[in-house]
């Protein structure tokens, strides 16, 4: 009886403890969708007025930044048109890069070697951006200078920018997305499960036609994610980028001094008011927008193709 009684109770506690969880995961669920959704309602409610206002080709297809002048002008196309230029060249460099450091990790490497650089590629996502940004300007900024001063020599039209340019904020972007893609890349790859690798060897292919044949396509919804990770960094980074990209409306040609829709919204945040402010919103919307877009679009092209391997 004192048996049975027990064994009932310790059930039922267990429910409890079931459905109390339950409880909590869902309000931790109910809680993240709200502060989503919170966001994008504020920031159509703060960045739209501004487009009615100025309109929105003038503010979308504008080419000429000018919020304080006498007659103002508020075009973005430049600004926009940079931040995509950059993120895709900083993902072009950086992803590579960082996939194969994750392939060597968790494939080639021997392991006390792996050892060493597993901690230093975590060393650099603990780095604040700043100090990226401090680095490309007493490192990078003077190296691209003299490379600047020896392809334009003699040049009576470029304006020379010291080094702050399209290309010294790409190389550092691609940096600083080094350790998010290596980091769930290598995940991913040592997710995958050891009989299809055992599977390819035994059927005679090589450990590099296993690894880029077999592996890494098995692996392929955790690289993604890690592209998208890479992507949000580089496309929502400021700080570091203000330091060395010259911040200048200009269009995203290699050695033009930039500006990105962060350090826009950084540069001038302090000081702005009235419709100038509000079209900071403005593009504070353009760039959380992109995010949601190139997110979902990311997102729905791995589904897809994980459905068409399914069948």
């Amino acid at each position: 009886m004192n048996e049975s009684f027990s064994i009932f109770s310790h059930h039922g506690s267990k429910s409890g403890v079931e459905r109390a969880a339950e409880v909590i995961f869902t309000v931790c669920g109910f809680f993240a969708v709200l502060a989503v959704a919170s966001i994008t309602l504020y920031m159509i409610i703060s960045g739209v007025p501004a487009l009615f206002q100025v309109g929105i080709l003038d503010i979308l297809f504008g080419t000429v930044w000018a919020p304080t002048a006498a007659d103002p002008s508020y075009g973005i196309l430049y600004v926009i048109l940079t931040s995509i230029v950059g993120t895709f060249l900083a993902i072009l460099i950086g992803v590579p890069i960082g996939v194969l450091t994750a392939v060597f990790l968790a494939e080639v490497a021997p392991k006390k070697l792996a050892n060493v650089v597993r901690p230093a590629v975590e060393l650099l996502a603990g780095i604040p951006s700043v100090i990226y940004g401090l680095l490309g300007l007493l490192i990078l900024n003077p190296l691209m200078y003299k490379l600047e001063l020896k392809i334009f020599a003699g040049s009576e039209t470029h304006q020379f920018t010291g080094g702050a340019n399209l290309i010294s904020a790409v190389l550092v972007l691609a940096v600083m997305i080094l350790p998010t893609v290596i980091n769930i890349s290598e995940s991913a790859l040592r997710s995958v499960p050891a009989h299809l690798k055992s599977a390819s060897l035994a059927l005679g292919a090589t450990h590099i036609q296993t690894i880029f044949k077999v592996i890494i396509p098995a692996a392929r919804s955790g690289i993604v994610t890690a592209i998208v990770l890479g992507i949000g960094r580089a496309i929502g980074e400021a700080m570091a980028i203000s330091l060395v990209s010259g911040s200048a409306v200009s269009l995203p040609l290699p050695f033009n001094s930039v500006r990105f829709l962060t350090t826009a919204i950084v540069s001038e945040m302090s000081y702005s008011s009235g419709l100038h402010r509000q079209v900071l919103f403005t593009i504070g919307l353009v760039l959380f927008v992109f995010i949601m877009i190139i997110n979902s679009s990311l997102t729905r092209l791995l589904k897809k193709s994980n459905v068409e391997e399914d069948k």
